[in-house]
């Protein structure tokens, strides 16, 4: 089978391959995936599975995942109970509206959920039959879906407002009601105005996750921990910019702000301070507080306002340079130069997915820092000879953490997604970082260990349940790594005698 993939030149037709082989093997195709898992992450996930999400109506050969229509109000529960698997531990769900950096692709955003449980499985080790891909269909506001003749979905604006409130209070009931309070609810690719409501209404009364806002968080937080091996100091004593103030920009820099206040002891407020955010109209202070939405406010700091990218970072003199922005090539050549200028090292994180939305490149960012800069990105990148040294670059990718989070609240019955336990598991990725990765550059392990780093992950994440009385699987387990391993699912097939 490998051969055969390995045969396609295009990316896309390997993505294929690889789909019909999980319809028509799955075990198979979880053993490839686990095996072969750098090659094949980046065709079943970023940056290939961008493209198949844009191309899903004219690829689509079999349904995957359970699609729930705002036609079907009314009737939610009756269609989960039409889903055959009856014990499910995970549902990843998403309306489409904002898949990576490609904006609304309505009901074809189904490639999200589908791809993020076959990481679930393969580098987390939740069993196959216990994940459930959901894409809520309420329309779409993307005039090329709606007049493509393939499109699979609702042809129809968009719902919103009351309505589209009211479909997902009946959607979150009805998983609660037939699946228990315990089954995990990953929120993915919903518009910021959805995403950050949704976790706010739900964190409470449901065990929601929102990979945007919270994975991607806690997998740049672990690159940061492990950044400072090479830069020096600790987290208080550096200044970070974001260019990006979303759901990833917010939720990053809210996580290195509680990480920072835990080290330091000081509120959150005044860690706040360290963490400045450009978004689309400049750098947000206070003077702009009645204009901004609500989750940009809690970053508005006293400083005159600049317009200017290049002036902000001149101004802040950040030492960690961070995009989220979700538009490419916007750290140029000044800016990467401007950031080496004042920092012996500089810290460039480029998060934004697909590959082509990236703020820079990696060959970019070492070449314009002179091979100074500490380079991690969403999307891989080939790795760089620069000046005669070889440089690889990290993947801020957060297949780290969410695979082994979700093991990890799996296996301690968890009812809550609790902050200590993001920082958990960013603290767990960054101990799996050794001497030698970072000798070569890196502030990330390979991914080729994944499911070893998945199991610390999940040890350290379900020790943090235990600790705040969130746990029901009782009695704690004596070695929480050996559990988490016993638990994971493995492809192997069975000897019958």
């Amino acid at each position: 089978m490998m051969h055969n993939i390995r045969q396609y030149q295009v990316p896309l037709h390997k993505y294929q391959a690889m789909m019909d082989l999980q319809e028509r093997n799955e075990r198979l195709f979880y053993k490839m995936l686990i095996e072969n898992v750098e090659e094949l992450l980046p065709i079943v996930y970023t940056p290939t599975v961008g493209e198949a999400c844009q191309k899903y109506g004219s690829i689509f050969k079999n349904p995957q995942g359970l699609f729930i229509s705002l036609k079907y109000k009314g009737k939610i529960l009756e269609i989960l109970k039409n889903w055959p698997q009856k014990k499910i531990q995970v549902i990843v769900v998403t309306d489409g509206e904002r898949i990576l950096g490609l904006g609304d692709l309505g009901c074809q955003g189904m490639g999200i959920p589908v791809g993020k449980l076959s990481l679930y499985t393969a580098l987390g080790g939740i069993r196959p039959s216990a994940c459930l891909p959901i894409t809520i269909d309420v329309g779409t506001n993307n005039e090329k879906m709606l007049n493509d003749e393939f499109y699979i979905g609702l042809r129809q604006r968009r719902a919103s407002g009351q309505e589209y409130a009211e479909l997902m209070s009946e959607f979150m009931s009805a998983v609660k009601q037939n699946y228990g309070e315990k089954v995990l609810i990953q929120f993915e690719d919903f518009a910021n105005h959805n995403a950050f409501d949704l976790l706010e209404k739900y964190r409470t009364t449901h065990l929601v996750f929102n990979d945007d806002i919270q994975g991607t968080a806690s997998v740049v937080l672990a690159g940061l921990i492990s950044a400072l091996k090479l830069v020096g100091g600790s987290l208080a004593d550096h200044r970070f910019l974001f260019l990006g103030a979303g759901e990833a920009g917010t939720g990053i820099a809210e996580l290195i702000a509680l990480e920072i206040s835990k080290q330091t002891n000081a509120p959150l407020e005044e860690a706040r301070k360290k963490v400045w955010l450009v978004d689309s109209k400049g750098l947000i202070v206070r003077s702009r507080l009645d204009s901004l939405q609500h989750f940009k406010k809690p970053w508005a700091h006293d400083h005159e306002p600049v317009n200017n990218f290049v002036d902000a970072i001149k101004t802040i003199r950040p030492t960690v340079l961070i995009g989220s922005s979700g538009a490419g090539q916007t750290f140029t050549k000044e800016v990467v130069e401007t950031m080496s200028s004042f920092n012996e090292k500089p810290v460039i994180l480029a998060l934004s997915n697909p590959t082509s939305q990236s703020e820079c490149t990696a060959e970019q960012a070492y070449t314009w820092s002179e091979g100074r800069a500490i380079f991690a990105s969403g999307s891989p990148f080939d790795p760089v000879e620069y000046n005669g040294k070889i440089r690889v670059s990290g993947q801020a990718n957060n297949a780290y953490i969410f695979p082994g989070f979700g093991l990890g609240l799996i296996i301690s019955g968890a009812i809550r997604v609790h902050d200590d336990m993001l920082l958990a598991a960013s603290e767990a990725l960054a101990e799996q970082v050794t001497q030698e990765h970072f000798d070569n550059g890196l502030i990330y392990p390979p991914f080729s260990n994944i499911r070893k780093i998945s199991a610390h992950i999940a040890a350290k994440v379900a020790a943090k349940a235990y600790e705040l009385g969130l746990a029901s699987r009782l009695p704690q387990p004596e070695n929480l790594v050996a559990y988490a391993e016993s638990c994971m699912y493995s492809p192997k097939y069975r000897s019958y005698r």
